[in-house]
């Protein structure tokens, strides 16, 4: 040791300088504990201890000081005016603390020198290590001008702890980083840590230059853009075109303020603003902003339509946009009248069910202008995204909110009728499932809240009446179904027609063509002749087609100079419009056995249905033609099951089904055809064509039968019986289950056929069948191979015959 430092020395605590050995630090000290350590040293010419301390303020207690420090020279102090000492201190090396002897009023400690930097010999691995270290160091001097003054000590050094002194005083280390440097007495280990440091250092510096390059690219060209927009705000101002982004969002904020939002909705929209006066009015993000605004804007959050609910005013709207549909009708205001009675009734969601062309969406209108309310349509038909109804979120591009909230914006109130078109036809695919959507917005425990994607906010929804429609409920989901309160509309019958041909059709095309001004008469011979000829349909949308078509030909010829017609006749009808492409009903003029006039129904109304049975040898079984479905070929399963088990009392050997073959043949056979209703038909042709008895050509039937001959009822009678009328037949027979639905029948229709209800296929028989042909008998016995039962069987089902017809003469009255 040094006989200086022998002595008891004075310490100059600090909490942030890092002193090495070999540097040299200038120091301005004002009165205190270290002006008085300094002057001791100066007076007494002492060196001095520089220790880090955890302590904070002037008084420093001894334990508070760091045990490994460094000690170091005054070179030069000066005594200043204001009592402050400035001095000069160079680092000579690493001591221990030994002994703190005196705390007051300056801290001394007793020291012992730490082994001081020895210039010895290096291996390769160590110069290795020092090379690296110099060699980061002119790097890091590339990003970093404040360490130029120690490249050259450090380039010149050889020794390790020397150089690792000297960097680790260039990186301006913290406390906590410097102490575990000056504690390692080993040079090569010290230069290791230190190097490390560096390496990090670099990096750092590295990556804060490569953000600061880009930063400052993207700052040059943000400066050279704002440049030219002011350049050309000032360009637009002298020409008078510029309003500013002032001007919008003063606009946007008076909207926003004289619109009565919801809290939540309030909020939103305010913070929106706010982001949009910080962006710059060019900015992609800017018109983003104000697309978001104006839709939270222009929503009926509370702006909703007064309800001013007049039944005799409603009854006779839907009378005059309307004929028929009375059922409807009448459930429709029943509705109503709950409705004016319960302001805030939240009833069921009504679904208009029917063919097309029945007047499903006019009614919905009808309703809204009944209402006094707003009227709104969206086809779901075809819709397999979901985000069509629930919109898109706002970080897709081009994003909008979906059908459902546009709707409402379109509308302008909170509280329209909703006509959701087409459900039945909806879909789902890899986008989602649409019908999940509206599981939401049709149910009132939820639509109360509805939240679209893209406004991220909840809307309510319970004040919207929505109207559903569809032309059948078996493809709509049963969740969805059973939100809803399904109104059947069925089919217009032909007066009904000719009614609303009379009342809306004749006027709308007159009007369409030019020809209001011109008095034109049609004939009602003309009017049936375009129904029944040149139109086959449920509803009338087929025939407002047709009869525009026939007023155009009567327009082209006003125009080419022809006489006006004075009257519309069948004649001029089929010279306009040619050849009828649809035929009258097929009509059985006779009585024969084995073919049956069924009733059938499809999607355009109630049409005939001839069934056919042949016998042929073979060795039993059925065959079963003219594009029969599963359901219609299992009817007639059934039907044979019943026919032979109750063989014996038709008459028929039993033996007879192992020696023939049964061939059911339905007409038309490229038609599909299914459903049971043609079980009783397929029954009764087969037992025709077993016992040889024709089958009244006057009679039709509908009706599905069971394993013991039970008839059960069917759906579409009224469209059945309607075709019954067109063909002519004078009885149809319906099961008893189905009895009720005459209740709903036009008197016209129940004048002209007689409904003959049945329970049991053995009464179908016996209706419809006539006496026994020999020619059929002979034929049958032929195939069989012998000769066919006679006398007993056919007296016992004509006896029955006529039992059965006693007691069905009140039904047929």
């Amino acid at each position: 040791m040094k006989p200086e430092l022998n002595e008891v020395l004075p310490v100059l605590p600090t909490g942030e300088l890092v002193a090495f050995p070999g540097l040299v630090i200038p120091l301005l000290v004002s009165e205190g504990p270290a002006h008085d350590a300094l002057r001791f040293a100066v007076e007494n010419d002492l060196p001095v201890v520089v220790a880090l301390t955890s302590a904070e303020g002037e008084h420093v207690p001894g334990d508070s000081l760091s045990k490994t420090a460094v000690w170091a020279r005054v070179i030069a102090s000066t005594s200043l005016p204001d009592h402050s000492l400035k001095v000069r201190l160079h680092i000579e090396g690493r001591v221990k603390i030994d002994e703190v002897v005196e705390e007051e009023p300056s801290l001394k400690v007793k020291v012992t020198e730490l082994v001081p930097n020895s210039k010895t010999k290096i291996s390769k691995s160590t110069e290795k290590v020092l090379q690296d270290a110099k060699a980061n160091m002119l790097l890091l001097a590339d990003y970093d001008s404040s360490i130029d003054d120690y490249l050259h000590p450090v380039e010149r050094g050889l020794d390790p702890a020397e150089v690792a002194d000297l960097i680790a005083a260039s990186l301006s280390l913290s406390p906590e980083q410097a102490l575990p440097i000056l504690e390692e007495e080993g040079g090569v280990s010290r230069l290791k840590m230190v190097s490390e440091l560096l390496i990090e250092r670099l990096k750092m510096v590295s990556v804060a230059h490569q953000i600061s390059g880009k930063a400052n690219r993207e700052i040059k060209a943000a400066e050279r853009e704002q440049l030219l927009r002011l350049q050309l705000e000032m360009i637009n101002e002298e020409l008078g075109e510029s309003e500013g982004q002032e001007v919008e969002l003063k606009e946007l904020t008076e909207r926003l303020e004289k619109k009565k939002l919801p809290k939540v909705a309030q909020d939103e929209a305010e913070k929106q603003l706010r982001r949009l006066a910080k962006t710059h009015p060019d900015a992609s993000e800017a018109g983003l902003l104000r697309t978001y605004l104006e839709w939270i804007i222009d929503l009926p959050w509370a702006k909703k339509s007064k309800d001013k609910i007049d039944l005799d005013l409603a009854r006779s709207i839907l009378d005059e946009d309307h004929f028929g549909l009375d059922k409807t009708k009448e459930r429709i205001l029943d509705f109503l009248g709950v409705l004016k009675l319960k302001k805030n009734h939240r009833g069921p969601i009504l679904l208009l069910n029917g063919p097309p062309g029945v007047g499903k969406t006019s009614l919905g209108k009808s309703i809204a202008r009944a209402l006094g309310r707003e009227f709104v349509r969206v086809s779901v038909g075809g819709l397999r995204d979901e985000a069509e109804l629930r919109g898109h979120r706002r970080t897709y591009v081009g994003a909008l909110p979906g059908r459902i909230i546009q709707s409402l914006k379109r509308a302008g109130t909170r509280n329209p009728v909703f006509m959701l078109d087409e459900l039945d036809k909806i879909g789902s695919d890899f986008r989602g499932d649409p019908a999940s959507v509206l599981l939401e917005v049709l149910d009132p425990e939820q639509n109360k809240s509805f939240e679209d994607l893209y406004l991220n906010l909840p809307f309510d929804l319970s004040e919207v009446l929505f109207i559903g429609t569809s032309n059948m409920t078996d493809s709509i989901p049963s969740p969805l179904l059973d939100r809803m309160e399904v109104l059947e509309i069925s089919g217009y019958t032909g007066p009904e027609k000719l009614e609303i041909v009379r009342r809306y059709l004749l006027d709308r095309a007159k009007d369409a063509n030019g020809l209001s001004d011109y008095e034109v008469e049609c004939s009602d011979a003309a009017i049936k002749l375009l129904i029944r000829g040149y139109t086959k349909e449920s509803g009338v949308r087929e025939l407002s087609r047709v009869v525009s078509t026939l007023f155009r030909k009567v327009a082209r010829g006003l125009a080419e100079g022809k006489p006006l017609p004075s009257e519309i006749t069948p004649e001029f009808v089929e010279t306009a419009l040619g050849k009828r492409p649809y035929k009258s009903e097929f009509i059985l003029s006779k009585d024969e056995v084995g073919v049956v006039t069924g009733l059938a129904w499809t999607s355009v109304g109630g049409e005939t249905l001839i069934v056919e049975a042949a016998i042929m040898p073979g060795k039993g079984g059925l065959l079963l033609t003219g594009q029969q479905g599963e359901v219609m070929q299992e009817s007639a399963r059934a039907a044979l099951t019943f026919v032979q088990e109750h063989s014996e009392l038709f008459g028929i050997d039993p033996e007879l089904f192992e020696k023939i073959k049964l061939h059911v043949h339905l007409p038309q056979g490229a038609v599909p055809k299914d459903g049971p209703s043609a079980g009783i038909a397929i029954a009764t042709a087969m037992t025709s064509v077993l016992t040889g008895r024709p089958v009244s050509h006057k009679v039709a039937m509908t009706g599905e039968i069971s394993l013991r001959g039970r008839v059960l009822e069917i759906g579409g009678l009224k469209e059945k019986s309607l075709a019954a009328l067109r063909a002519g037949i004078e009885k149809v027979i319906i099961p008893k289950g189905n009895e009720d639905d005459l209740d709903d029948f036009p008197e016209y229709l129940k004048k002209k056929v007689s409904f003959l209800p049945v329970e049991n296929a053995v009464e179908v028989v016996e209706i419809s069948l006539g006496p026994k042909s020999s020619a059929v008998k002979q034929s049958t016995a032929k195939i069989a191979g012998k000769p066919a039962p006679t006398g007993a069987g056919a007296r016992e089902i004509k006896g029955r015959k006529s039992s059965s017809r006693s007691k069905k003469k009140p039904a047929e009255k």
